[in-house]
């Protein structure tokens, strides 16, 4: 990333990648949030019925945040992310995220979520 600082308040971003164990898909829409280095978001879509970010963001636009959302099964899944950002030749966002569960089997995964 150039070293423009990345503010993310009022972007939106769609999931285009995720592991099989995920749950977040192209259906899902996150809506991101960003005061100082305090970083929140909202999304819901597909599998994911309501869920929540919450984490910060460092001077570089890396994004290290914990999420936790209620799926279409009425289940309550928590987790935690770690999300590095790139541009795309139009200059849109991508962020490349590693993430594991932290409640069910705890498995770890990855995902791509581009802005919209």
């Amino acid at each position: 990333m150039s070293n423009s600082k990345i503010n993310y308040d009022g972007r939106t971003f769609i999931a285009k990648e995720n592991s099989e164990n995920g749950e977040v898909g192209e259906a899902t829409e996150f809506s991101y949030h960003q005061e100082d280095s305090v970083f929140w978001a909202e999304y819901s879509g597909g599998e994911v019925v309501r869920g929540h970010l919450i984490g910060t963001a460092a001077d570089n636009g890396t994004l290290d945040f914990h999420y936790q959302h209620l799926n279409e099964d009425g289940e309550i899944r928590i987790g935690k992310c770690h999300s590095v950002p790139r541009k795309t030749d139009n200059g849109r966002l991508v962020m490349d995220e590693n993430w594991q569960w932290l409640n069910g089997d705890k498995s770890t995964g990855t995902s791509v979520v581009i802005e919209k």
